[in-house]
């Protein structure tokens, strides 16, 4: 491997990596299969990166990567339960009642178990424009589709969300419903 070939995955891992380990991780609700899928995504990237060409951006193409990795993980342990564990449940409270924290990682817990039971699309879709806050055009070119198809699906997922958590107005999701 070539110096500048080396310079330049270290650049693309040292630019990318946070942003790529906490999609995978909102999508699996671990931080083992985070990390694991993660270091997954930047092995396929080296494997593959002499034939990127540049028609989109490095961003797009990687988070491409992640996105068929996850799907991949998903289909390997369909059967299983992979979101057992919400990064929030491990937080400390810094400031509050011990009940609002506990409601709280109560209420983190549910809408984390809601999140899971969406299918793998749905889940990425609210993962991008509700968790990560990616413009609706950012997340149509994550994952190459149509940005109409974002909206439909971000409304239908917040909606199976409401209903899955028996919320009628919105509560939790309301503030992701712009």
């Amino acid at each position: 491997m070539t110096e500048d070939l080396e310079q330049r995955i270290r650049d693309i891992y040292q630019t990318y990596y946070e942003d790529v380990y906490s999609f995978l991780y909102y999508f699996t609700g671990r931080r083992e299969d985070a990390e694991d899928m993660t270091q997954e995504v930047f092995t396929r990237l080296l494997k593959a990166l002499p034939r990127y060409d540049g028609r989109v951006s490095m961003r797009t193409w990687l988070f491409s990567i992640a996105r068929y990795a996850a799907i991949d993980q998903y289909r390997k342990q369909k059967l299983f339960s992979l979101f057992s564990k919400n990064e929030l449940e491990d937080m400390k409270s810094c400031e509050g009642l011990p009940e609002q924290s506990l409601e709280s990682k109560e209420e983190m817990r549910m809408v984390n178990e809601a999140l899971q039971k969406l299918k793998p699309h749905y889940r990425m879709v609210v993962i991008l424009r509700g968790v990560r806050e990616h413009s609706i055009k950012e997340t149509a070119e994550l994952l190459n589709i149509t940005e109409a198809k974002v909206r439909v699906d971000y409304h239908r997922a917040l909606k199976m969300l409401q209903k899955s958590l028996g919320d009628e107005k919105g509560g939790v999701f309301g503030e992701f419903a712009r």
